[in-house]
């Protein structure tokens, strides 16, 4: 993992990095057949969140590397990391920092993203049900609400400086 990566907080309404996050999610869609929203659905929910980048600055420019789009209750609505950065604990910072803002953590998972399944579960995260028909291809989701022993109560663990 880089040491330059920053982790930056966007409060509901910038959408100073929504193009950088859109091609993200959109790279993702294309390469694992996951992330699957409409471009205004995914704009419009992006500025309606508190959105947590994971930053690498350049001489240039910067790259998006990572991003978790969360509403005001804890609910991550988007949450993405760069192929060529995961496994370096980039997912569960971005987790780390939702849950430090949120007495509770939920989200939805496609059921059949075994990926997506298997990190929030090493996190701590319980199924609390199935729902059928949930995305707009008639694709099940499961419900998954971060549990009393999961990161919540290990944040320091996690995040430097906690």
């Amino acid at each position: 993992m880089s040491v330059t990566i920053e982790l930056r907080v966007f409060e509901t309404g910038d959408d100073s990095l929504v193009e950088s996050a859109w091609a993200l999610k959109e790279r993702i869609r294309r390469e694992e057949g996951v992330l699957k929203q409409r471009r205004g659905f995914f704009s419009d929910a992006y500025r309606r969140s508190k959105v947590y980048a994971l930053v690498e600055p350049g001489y240039e420019d910067e790259t998006l590397v990572g991003f978790a789009s969360t509403r005001r209750d804890g609910y991550v609505l988007f949450l993405a990391v760069a192929p060529e950065y995961r496994g370096e604990g980039l997912g569960r910072q971005l987790v780390a920092a939702v849950a430090d803002d949120h007495s509770s953590v939920t989200c939805h998972a496609r059921a059949t993203n075994d990926a997506a399944l298997a990190f929030y579960r090493h996190l701590g995260f319980e199924v609390e049900r199935r729902v059928e028909n949930y995305y707009e291809d008639s694709g099940d989701a499961y419900y998954l609400r971060l549990g009393d022993g999961g990161l919540a109560s290990k944040l320091s663990r996690f995040v430097p400086g906690q």
